[in-house]
């Protein structure tokens, strides 16, 4: 094992709280086992293919703990063109070997989600030194418990709902909040079980209007109930929706004015109940700010345990929590999974168990 190891890390794909408190994991996890050098990569991948880097020191990483957003900062590079020459002739992979070479590193730590750890596996299979860290807030990667950035999104989620009670009561109201969560609804499954939502949404489960209408029905049908919340997931569709390509489904959205599935969730309501019903849309307010308590020590024991894979030299793995043990999973057997919500997980059950609809009779 070497006694010194210049280490490149970089951010890639949407932010998230924690990402710094990982970043600082595993600079003050590799001071504390050897003599490193650690290069920061702007904007991602971006900054790998275009040698845009800085050498930082320990002084960069005091600080950063509590802070959101990320230090070097990010940006999206769908892995879909990263083998393709575009328009401004540049070969990505090759130019990624070529600076990785001329910043001279032993390993490159990427932290990133799904998209990311695709490109991280990527590099690893052309020969270079990757450690992977999962990072998003739709906790959807493959073989990991739980991702740094996801508790934190689910106490805003959380927050988002717990707020919405109290208009909707007053008002009398139907609210359909729209939580982040493309392909996974782990989000949305969280956020509304904590805050007591009536139905949940999610891509996995795809609704039945009907259904859906239904369970709204009921509720405000209350005496002492006179509102109702609808928590749908960004990525959810309908049963007759899920027949279709997604661009199909989109296409259709758009040629009604929907901005988004919330809007066509609303607008059903409105159409079959006359309910005054309004749409809540958090958007990038679940992704910013500090992290959570939570996620600042997973994130901590995210990166030390990735110093401690690079003092080890054992590369191509990215670092997981595995039955509540940190523990480790080849990049190879992550990169292009996704987990998504189980229909029969224990989360969807208590979901069922205290009333809430996942707008179909049956969930299966």
């Amino acid at each position: 094992m070497k006694n010194k190891q210049r280490i490149g890390i970089l951010t890639s794909g949407g932010d998230c709280p924690g990402l710094n408190a990982a970043i600082r994991g595993v600079a003050r996890g590799a001071y504390n086992l050897f003599e490193p050098e650690i290069i920061g990569i702007a904007d991602g991948y971006r900054g790998l293919i275009e040698g845009d880097y800085k050498e930082m020191k320990q002084d960069d990483f005091r600080g950063i703990l509590t802070l959101g957003g990320t230090i070097l900062g990010t940006s999206r590079r769908p892995f879909r063109n990263m083998r393709v020459i575009e328009d401004d002739n540049v070969d990505k992979v090759a130019n990624m070997k070529k600076n990785y070479k001329k910043m001279g590193l032993d390993c490159l730590v990427c932290l990133g989600g799904n998209g990311t750890h695709k490109t991280a596996n990527l590099l690893a299979e052309e020969g270079l030194n990757v450690i992977g860290l999962p990072k998003t807030i739709d906790n959807d990667i493959w073989a990991t418990d739980v991702t740094f950035g996801f508790h934190t999104a689910v106490d805003l989620g959380t927050d988002v709902v717990d707020r919405i009670h109290t208009t909707a009561n007053s008002h009398g109201r139907v609210m359909v909040i729209e939580i982040m969560g493309n392909k996974a609804g782990w989000l949305s499954l969280y956020a509304g079980l904590a805050g007591g939502a009536d139905v949940i949404l999610l891509p996995e489960i795809p609704y039945d209007p009907n259904e859906v209408i239904k369970a709204v029905e009921k509720r405000t049908g209350k005496p002492d109930r006179r509102y109702a919340i609808v928590v749908v997931a960004e990525g959810a569709f309908s049963q007759e929706e899920a027949k279709m390509k997604r661009k199909d489904r989109l296409a259709i959205r758009a040629e009604k004015h929907y901005p988004s599935v919330g809007y066509q969730v609303a607008d059903m309501i409105v159409q079959a109940t006359g309910l005054d019903t309004r749409v809540v849309n958090p958007g990038h307010y679940l992704r910013g700010g500090n992290p959570s308590a939570y996620d600042r020590v997973l994130a901590t024991q995210f990166g030390t345990y990735a110093a401690n894979l690079i003092h080890q030299e054992n590369y191509g793995q990215t670092v997981a929590m595995i039955g509540g043990t940190i523990g480790h999973n080849p990049l190879s057997d992550v990169a292009g999974k996704t987990k998504f919500v189980p229909a029969d997980c224990s989360e969807v059950q208590s979901a069922l168990d205290v009333g809430i609809s996942f707008g179909v009779k049956k969930v299966k």
